[in-house]
């Protein structure tokens, strides 16, 4: 470990920090910050409805009536299924802070040429939701970083001004100052949108959902394939992707047939077929959600003992811990926040892709046996491992690839404390520098 730390300290947290104190990376960063609160709320929504628990669904159930998910689907609805309108106003908001400009009226302005973009529906002409929450978040990203600093530009040039007499309250001369600016930023993605259209491209955010589905239709159970699906995954949803999401239709049409292959083979007493299917995924990489995100909240706390102040990590991990354990990590991709995260890159994708290899071939050679059955995808791990093999053997797959997810993001972990020490006490210094002028 102290090897692995040297040489992170001497190539990695270098180059992270630089990156990680980007302007736009910031901004990402504290936009998915400012909107933590909607995606706990919403975490819990989804852990309310789905828990895996039969006596708790009957108990539900026979309490409030089979339409008792109403409630947890109520706030679903404001939160995780807009996430990508209120991220796009978050994010323009402290991208224009950065700048010293005017943060409200940037969000605005990215609101509204976001929703340019979207295709209504011919009938009734409403929003489609699928694109309104995380499979829209690579568009809204973009919007808000390009409508920003557009707007924040124009916004700085005193010939687009225009001036109004003393006496106006100051709120109406200040949204009079970004009116033109505001036109212009709107002009162009309406000009845009208008050009897609001619050219045939009609729905921006199914065009992107399409060129990233399209390569993966020829997906096999083989242990590449397998290794491109956790690669893929990850890299998406690093980059604000959904790509559980947007690989899901092809995962299913792959590896949904390999596991009801499995389970007829198991009914009729013969060799079971495929090791690569969706409980494999489920049960022994997707351990705590995507990119294995339990392990990162174990690895947060056992970092935390060295330390006699709670910090910033340690809140986020006490905050998701719960959720984590039934596999919804939202709290952990989107408030570290891992997306667009240059320090934890490297173990968000590598974890998944060494846990697949590993369960491969534990797999493969017998020492494990293969899955014969799905599971809930709120089911905790380990428990998962076992239910899908109906061994013991598949519970401790899981637990050993628990523990190597641990031991992957542990010193990653550790350099990002390092960076946050050095960069509260920059700022401590830059505070006190400015106390003495």
């Amino acid at each position: 470990m102290k090897k692995i730390m040297s040489f992170l300290e001497k190539y990695f947290v270098p180059v992270a920090a630089k990156f990680g104190s980007e302007r736009h990376l910031v901004a990402i960063r504290d936009g998915f910050a400012m909107i933590m609160p909607l995606i706990l709320a919403g975490a819990f929504a989804v852990l309310i409805n789905n828990l895996p628990i039969q006596a708790y669904q009957n108990f539900m159930v026979g309490i409030f009536g089979k339409s008792w998910t109403t409630f947890g689907g109520n706030l679903w609805n404001g939160t995780f299924a807009v996430m990508s309108i209120i991220l796009v106003v978050s994010i323009s908001y402290n991208l224009a802070l950065s700048y010293e400009s005017n943060g409200i009226g940037a969000g605005l302005v990215s609101f509204a040429s976001l929703l340019m973009l979207y295709t209504p529906s011919a009938k009734d002409w409403a929003i489609p939701y699928a694109f309104l929450g995380a499979q829209g978040l690579f568009v809204s990203i973009i919007v808000a970083l390009i409508s920003t600093e557009i707007f924040v530009r124009l916004l700085g040039n005193p010939k687009l001004v225009i001036k109004m007499p003393e006496g106006v309250p100051p709120a109406v001369a200040k949204s009079f100052a970004a009116l033109l600016p505001s036109l212009i930023v709107l002009s162009i993605w309406a000009l845009f949108k208008s050009i897609t259209v001619a050219l045939g491209l009609t729905d921006i955010h199914q065009a992107i959902f399409n060129a990233i589905q399209a390569p993966l239709t020829g997906l096999a159970d083989t242990l590449g394939s397998a290794i491109v699906v956790a690669f893929l995954i990850h890299f998406l949803w690093f980059f604000g992707l959904h790509g559980t999401n947007i690989l899901g239709p092809i995962l299913n049409a792959v590896y949904l047939p390999a596991i009801n292959d499995n389970i007829a083979a198991l009914k009729a007493g013969k060799a079971i077929p495929h090791i690569v299917t969706m409980p494999f995924f489920d049960a022994f990489v997707h351990l705590g959600g995507a990119g294995t995100t339990i392990g990162l909240i174990v690895a947060i706390y056992i970092a935390s003992r060295r330390k006699k102040k709670r910090n910033e990590m340690q809140n986020i991990a006490n905050l998701a811990i719960a959720p984590g354990i039934f596999n919804i990590n939202e709290p952990m991709i989107f408030g570290m926040p891992l997306v667009l995260n240059p320090i934890f890159f490297i173990p968000f994708i590598l974890t998944p892709i060494i846990l697949t290899i590993i369960s491969y071939f534990a797999i493969a050679l017998g020492i494990v046996p293969r899955t014969i059955a799905m599971m809930p995808w709120t089911t905790p791990p380990i428990i998962g491992g076992f239910l899908v093999t109906g061994s013991i053997r598949g519970a401790i797959l899981a637990l050993v690839n628990l523990i190597i997810s641990v031991v992957i993001y542990l010193p990653f972990v550790l350099a990002a404390e390092k960076i946050e020490e050095k960069s509260n006490k920059t700022n401590e210094e830059t505070l006190v520098e400015e106390k003495v002028r």
